[in-house]
């Protein structure tokens, strides 16, 4: 009887807010309205409901991306919904994606407030959630600079190295020692990109298959993370209800402690070692990790917009674990996948390798720039399976103009990559992987220069590790198809089922039979 009336009297509650709230909600919405002169006229789709707009069309099993895929095909390439109290609108076509890249660039590169950026960011302390203005600046410039330039990954050479040649040593003992030819891909394409830049970036690795140890831990807690980062939060929404999403928040801030335990431990490693060296730097630069460097460069007393060095730090070691290990791994199963059910094209990768490389040595990163195919096959596998489907949401910090349409402060803006890279007035056979598209420009006035190629997207919010995961890539999958003959384990081509997530992972896990095709000496000298 109690709990009866307790639970009547909690269901009124909440009415009365939903009613209250509503009824704000929207005076506040027809205010906005008096005071621009109406509506844009931006196309949206119909049926939004009181309080929650356009939510419920981005329910059920398909992929957001692909619902806005479908809702572009009726709308055109901008369009608008209303997502609670925020006013979102997608792009989905190059010329609209170039004026917010450039004309609009400035004004839609802050980044809103939400539950993930609060709760598991440090306060939105990293960099990919964090708001534009001078502390995303420059620590964006910290980055560039210092973490990414062309000489620290050129200096970062041994470490890639090691940890492809690890994964190569240890396919060739599967298929030779063990006796048997198929392998699960995906689990060790995954631990040899987590390994590598764990490595970089604190000097830590997990040997194939160990489970209990502290890196473990941090990888489960990290996939955690990547997990509630897909939960739709009520609160990011209609951020009077934020209480309704209790239990997702209490998951967040147990996740962010996990992540929080093991990156502090680590830090009070680097610190501790440093010290032992009576110095502020230790050790030669190509043995310092991302870790030091940050520290070298951040001074210990520094507080910039509220955060102290050491969140910092902890910060960007935890934002670059999740993006630099996710989309290379992302990009070379769904690269394997792709070539596994296209044989020939893995046949004319191999021979290009076999060409210009030849049997009697590995491939090395020097020899990339010449392995045109090669390249050709990563740029047709982010065209049709971009690292992110869709870009960082945007938030214009005012009033401006994008596709002839008036975007007005707060509104948020994403852009969806998957639709534009299979834009079929750009791309002939979209759907269909074709390297060979990379090789000639068979699409009719297309610019490569342009935005209608954009994977890890563009402007000052673009991914700045782009070209160390690349390098990675790149060895990865040549040394791969050099090494070993790749085929799939049963007739039927391998389903490419895509999974939800911000990244766009591959639903089903990938087997392959592979067998050795050079000389047994070269297997052991890695």
């Amino acid at each position: 009887m109690n709990f009866s009336f307790s639970a009547a009297l909690s269901l009124f509650f909440a009415s009365v807010f939903l009613i209250v709230g509503y009824a704000s909600v929207r005076k506040s919405e027809e205010r906005r309205r008096k005071c621009e002169g109406g509506d844009s006229g931006m196309p949206e789709p119909s049926g939004a409901l009181p309080l929650i707009g356009h939510l419920h069309l981005l329910r059920g099993k398909d992929l957001v991306f692909k619902k806005f895929a479908a809702m572009s095909d009726k709308l055109g390439p901008i369009f608008s919904l209303k997502i609670g109290t925020y006013r979102l609108v997608v792009v989905s076509d190059s010329e609209t994606a170039r004026e917010c890249f450039t004309a609009s660039d400035q004004v839609l590169a802050n980044r809103p407030n939400i539950s993930l950026g609060r709760y598991v960011g440090y306060n939105n302390a990293i960099l990919a959630l964090a708001p534009y203005g001078d502390y995303w600046r420059e620590l964006r410039k910290i980055t560039t600079i210092h973490l990414f330039s062309n000489h620290r990954i050129e200096m970062l050479g041994h470490v890639r190295l090691s940890e492809v040649n690890a994964f190569i040593k240890h396919l060739y003992t599967t298929t030779m020692e063990r006796g048997s030819s198929v392998v699960g891909m995906d689990t060790l394409l995954e631990f040899m990109t987590f390994n590598s830049i764990l490595k970089k970036l604190v000097g830590k690795r997990i040997e194939y298959g160990e489970v209990e140890c502290e890196e473990w831990r941090y990888k489960k807690a990290i996939k955690q993370a990547e997990h509630l980062a897909g939960i739709f939060m009520v609160g990011d929404a209609i951020p009077w209800l934020e209480w309704l999403d209790f239990a997702k928040v209490s998951s967040m801030k147990n996740t962010a402690k996990e992540l929080d335990a093991v990156i502090s431990k680590w830090l009070q490693e680097h610190l501790e070692k440093r010290s032992g060296n009576g110095n502020d730097e230790m050790g030669l630069d190509q043995d310092k990790t991302i870790m030091d460097l940050l520290i070298d460069v951040l001074p210990e007393d520094v507080v910039m917009s509220g955060h102290t060095r050491d969140t910092i730090v902890k910060a960007t070691i935890l934002i670059l674990t999740v993006t630099g290990s996710d989309s290379t791994f992302i990009t070379l199963i769904w690269t394997v996948s792709l070539l596994l059910n296209n044989p020939s094209v893995l046949k004319t990768a191999q021979d290009e390798i076999d060409v210009i490389v030849g049997k009697g040595r590995w491939v090395e990163e020097s020899d990339v720039r010449n392995l045109k195919f090669l390249q050709a096959i990563i740029k047709e596998t982010h065209r049709l399976y971009p690292p992110a489907p869709l870009t960082g949401i945007r938030e214009a910090s005012e009033d401006c103009y994008v596709g002839g349409y008036r975007i007005t402060k707060g509104t948020r803006l994403l852009i969806n990559l998957w639709k534009l890279h299979r834009d079929p007035k750009i791309w002939p056979e979209p759907e269909v992987f074709r390297p060979e598209r990379f090789m000639v420009e068979e699409t009719k006035g297309w610019d490569k220069s342009g935005y209608e190629y954009i994977p890890f997207s563009s402007g000052r919010r673009s991914c700045p590790g782009m070209n160390l995961g690349l390098r990675v890539v790149y060895l990865v999958l040549a040394r791969l198809l050099q090494g070993f003959e790749l085929r799939r384990v049963s007739d039927e081509p391998l389903d490419m089922a895509e999974g939800p997530g911000l990244a766009l992972p591959k639903v089903e896990p990938v087997e392959v039979s592979v067998m050795p095709r050079l000389e047994p000496d070269l297997y052991q000298v890695i």
